[in-house]
């Protein structure tokens, strides 16, 4: 309990009172991009010993939905992307040996340009960012 417990305050506490403080001072056409990940989309594979992680990150996405739906007539866009394997410490501590052609920068040059436009084309949907899963 105590691992779901500090999973939950950080990816989905932390992410709900951040947003809350943030859409203080959000316009229209303002653009929320949540982070989640591949392992909290239903129906995708499941990795043992991942299960408060991986929880807390499908409550994320339905989280996002849930938003976009209750901003829907402020004209705040809400999307989540699920990110997939990326070659960073902690894929390398979940999974030792494993290597994949997802760089940090190259997945961060994603998430900027999806949340500066990602908004002119969706609104409270879910969005798999993956080329590999361990």
């Amino acid at each position: 309990m105590e691992d779901f417990d500090f999973v939950y305050k950080t990816n989905v506490f932390g992410v709900a009172e951040m947003t809350r403080i943030a859409l203080r001072f959000m316009k229209s056409k303002s653009h929320v991009v949540t982070i989640s990940s591949m392992g909290g989309v239903q129906g995708s594979m499941k990795f043992p010993g991942l299960a408060a992680y991986s929880s807390s990150k499908a409550a994320v996405i339905t989280l996002t939905e849930l938003w976009a739906e209750e901003y829907k007539e402020s004209g705040i866009c809400f999307n989540v992307l699920a990110l997939g394997a990326v070659q960073t410490e902690m894929l390398e501590e979940a999974f030792p040996g494993f290597e994949v052609p997802m760089t940090p920068k190259s997945m961060a040059n994603y998430i900027f340009d999806f949340a500066t436009a990602g908004q002119k084309h969706f609104n409270g949907k879910l969005l798999q960012v993956s080329n590999s899963t361990p």
